[in-house]
């Protein structure tokens, strides 16, 4: 069974799962002006780094890039990595209060990602890392090239599908990571960079 939700006017209201997990689309949240500064601003003052990950004992190295900023130094450990969160940027903060803001949740870590071109994406995976708090609320803003993002239902295989949109907010919380995996596809449609900012309650 396939959900698609493609041309639907957002309603951050609307629970997208069916069941057992909680996801609301915001839609943009910003004049496209805007988000194209943040995007400008994004892609030259962020430390972005290849990613890392340890997978059956061999280190492997990603195209995507990545950075983990926060209030203190976190650590952060997936994939068998650790990364220590960077200090705040102007525009990280400045977009950490705007999630705020809008979903009523607060935030003290945003891990970064940057996909240079629709070649590159994301495996099915759940956030559920110990260092994360339980349940708590995933806040995701993306800005440049839409993409499709997709859930699967961890026991039955229901997906869910939507296109995420230049500026706009996802928000994941309650027992979403516990029953939902989420992955980003590839496409050969897409020649442009996407930044995906999740910003996360990290426990202390």
């Amino acid at each position: 069974m396939l959900m698609k939700l493609f041309d639907d006017i957002p309603d951050k209201h609307h629970n997208l799962l069916p069941y057992e997990g909680t996801v609301h689309y915001y839609g943009k949240l910003m004049p496209r002006e805007q988000a194209d500064r943040y995007l400008e601003a994004l892609l030259h003052h962020i430390a972005w780094q290849n990613d890392e990950a340890v997978i059956f004992g061999k280190r492997i190295i990603t195209k995507r890039k990545v950075a983990w900023y926060g209030e203190k130094p976190f650590e952060y450990t997936y994939s068998n990595t650790t990364k220590t969160a960077l200090p705040w940027t102007t525009e990280l903060q400045q977009l950490k209060q705007l999630a705020e803001q809008e979903t009523g949740e607060t935030y003290n870590s945003c891990l970064l990602n940057l996909y240079h071109s629709g070649d590159e994406g994301m495996a099915w995976h759940s956030d559920g890392e110990k260092d994360l708090k339980k349940n708590g609320a995933i806040a995701s803003l993306s800005f440049g090239a839409e993409r499709k993002f997709a859930f699967k239902h961890k026991q039955n295989g229901i997906k869910v599908e939507l296109e995420l949109e230049h500026g706009s907010l996802l928000v994941m919380k309650g027992t979403t990571q516990t029953y939902w995996l989420h992955r980003l596809p590839p496409t050969k449609k897409v020649a442009n960079a996407r930044i995906n900012l999740t910003f996360r309650t990290i426990e202390e």
